[in-house]
C-alpha cells in the first residue's frame, strides 16, 4: 500500500483540525510537513504529526525551497490560493486547494493553464460532492425517480452566528481582503447546482445587499467591544452568547469549531475563549467593524439544456444548513440539512423520507461526512484508480458563475452571459 506524503500550508481550522485530523487518522497517509505564520500553530502541529523541528516552517519561501512530500495541502487564505497552487505544481506536487480557488477571474484561469502545463492533479474541496446525502440525491435524479428536471430552488441558510461570526467579525468580512460572499460562501451552491442540471450556466441575474450589520444600525449606548457594551448578555450577536454560551450548550468541545477559530490555544475553555475574543475582532461590535459583504443576496439561473434554478443565500436564520428542492415532470426531491433528510414525492404515490443517518457513519465528520469522504476519494484519485470529480477543470465553472453573480449584483440585477462559444 502506497502511503501518501502530506505538506500542508495553512495551519488553521481547515489545515489542521480537518484534513490534518483526517490524513492522521487514515493509514493512506503520512503527514510530513506544515506552514503557518503563527508558533501556537506550529507548536500543535509538531505534537499532533509528530514533526521535527526542520519539518515545521514559519515562511512559505523556506516551505517551497524543495519538495517535501507527494501532495500539497494549500489552506491558507483565498487570494493566496492560486500563488501557493502554482509554486507546489513547480515542485512536482499534486495539490489539494481549499474553495474558493481565487476571487479573481483571470488568477482562476492563470490556475488552470499551469495545471494544464506541470500536468499534476489539483483537486478542488467541494466536499459537499462526496457527502452521502448529496450524492444520494444525484443518483435519485439520475435514475429518473422525478423524471426529468426541470428548475432548483436552493436556499442557504448561512444562520446568524454564522454570519456574525465568519462575514462580520471574521476572515471573510471584507471582500477587498477576501473574496465576495457569494464566493466565499456559494461557491459549494453553484458547483451542486450546475453538478445536478449537469449543464453549463447560460446567464445568472443577481440582487443582494448588506442591509443589517452596518454602522447605523448600532443600538444606543452601545459599545464598540462587547466585554465592555450594556447589552452583552440580551444582544444575540454578543461574543458571549455567540462564544461562551453557545460553547456550554455544545458541551464545551476540546477544539470544535467556530470556536477554534477564535481561540487557537488548545484545549479550548472558557476563561481561554473569553481572552481570546476580548483581544480580537471576534469580540467587535458587529455594527462596528470593517465588512462590507452582503448578508443577503438572490441569484437566478438559467443552464445552457433549459434547467432553471434560484439561489438565496441569507443570513437571518435560526438554524444553519441547506435546503434544496428539485422540481422534476413526475416529482419532487427536498434535501434539507436542517431536518437531516431527503423527502422524495412522486406524483401520485406516498412521499418516501431517507433520514440522513441511515447514509452517514455515527462519527460522519464536517459537511455531513464530506471532509471525510473527500480525503478518502482522494487517496483513490492521487493513485490513479479514480478520476476527480472536482477537479480544477471541472470546478471552474462554479467560480465562474460565482463571479458572473456578484458582477450582475453590483449591476442592479443586470444579466450575465457566461460564455461566449
Amino acid at each position: 500500500m502506497k502511503k501518501i506524503k502530506v505538506a500542508i500550508i495553512g495551519g488553521g481550522s481547515r489545515g489542521i483540525d480537518v484534513y490534518g485530523t483526517l490524513f492522521k487518522d487514515s493509514p493512506h497517509y503520512e503527514v510530513v510537513a506544515l506552514c503557518d505564520k503563527r508558533p501556537v500553530r506550529l507548536a500543535l502541529a509538531k505534537k499532533m504529526f509528530k514533526l521535527q523541528d526542520n519539518c515545521l516552517f514559519n515562511n512559505e519561501k523556506d516551505f517551497f525551497s524543495k519538495k517535501l512530500g507527494d501532495l500539497c495541502v494549500v489552506a491558507t487564505q483565498d487570494q493566496d490560493h492560486v500563488n501557493h497552487t502554482i509554486k507546489a505544481l513547480k515542485l512536482g506536487y499534486d495539490v489539494l486547494c481549499e474553495k474558493p480557488i481565487t476571487p479573481k477571474k483571470s488568477e482562476a484561469l492563470k490556475l488552470l493553464q499551469a495545471q494544464k502545463k506541470y500536468n499534476k492533479k489539483v483537486v478542488i474541496s467541494h466536499v459537499l460532492r462526496y457527502a452521502p446525502a448529496y450524492l444520494e440525491t444525484a443518483k435519485l435524479i439520475d435514475q429518473g425517480t422525478i423524471g426529468q428536471l426541470v428548475d432548483i430552488h436552493a436556499i442557504e441558510q448561512v444562520g446568524y452566528w454564522h454570519q456574525a461570526h465568519s462575514f462580520v467579525r471574521g476572515n471573510w468580512r471584507n471582500y477587498k481582503t477576501t473574496s465576495p460572499m457569494i464566493l466565499a460562501k456559494c461557491c459549494h451552491d453553484m458547483d451542486l447546482l450546475q453538478y445536478y442540471a449537469k449543464s453549463r450556466c447560460k446567464c445568472i441575474s443577481s440582487m443582494g445587499s448588506l442591509a443589517f450589520f452596518r454602522k447605523e444600525n448600532k443600538p444606543k449606548g452601545a459599545s464598540n467591544r462587547c466585554e465592555t457594551c450594556k447589552y452583552i448578555d440580551t444582544c444575540p450577536y454578543s461574543a458571549k452568547n455567540l462564544y461562551i454560551k453557545r460553547f456550554k450548550e455544545l458541551g464545551s468541545p476540546k477544539n470544535g469549531w467556530p470556536f477554534n477559530v477564535v481561540c487557537v490555544n488548545y484545549p479550548l475553555n472558557e476563561a481561554r475563549l473569553k481572552k481570546a475574543y476580548e483581544n480580537s475582532n471576534y469580540g467587535q461590535c458587529v455594527f462596528a467593524c470593517d465588512n462590507n459583504v452582503v448578508d443577503h443576496q438572490e441569484s437566478i439561473i438559467t443552464f445552457e439544456n433549459g434547467v432553471t434554478a434560484n439561489l438565496c443565500m441569507v443570513a437571518f436564520t435560526d438554524k444553519v444548513g441547506r435546503i434544496y428542492r428539485f422540481h422534476g415532470t413526475l416529482g419532487e426531491i427536498d434535501l434539507d440539512e436542517e431536518r437531516q433528510l431527503i423527502s422524495i414525492k412522486v406524483f401520485g404515490k406516498k412521499e418516501k423520507i431517507i433520514n440522513f443517518d441511515k447514509l452517514i457513519s455515527k462519527n460522519k465528520g464536517g459537511h455531513g461526512g464530506g471532509d471525510a469522504g473527500l480525503v478518502k476519494a482522494l487517496y483513490e484519485i492521487l493513485t490513479g484508480h479514480a478520476d476527480a470529480s472536482t477537479a480544477l477543470a471541472s470546478s471552474i465553472e462554479s467560480h465562474l458563475m460565482c463571479y458572473a453573480a456578484e458582477e450582475s449584483r453590483l449591476k442592479n440585477g443586470q444579466v450575465i452571459f457566461l460564455h461566449k462559444d
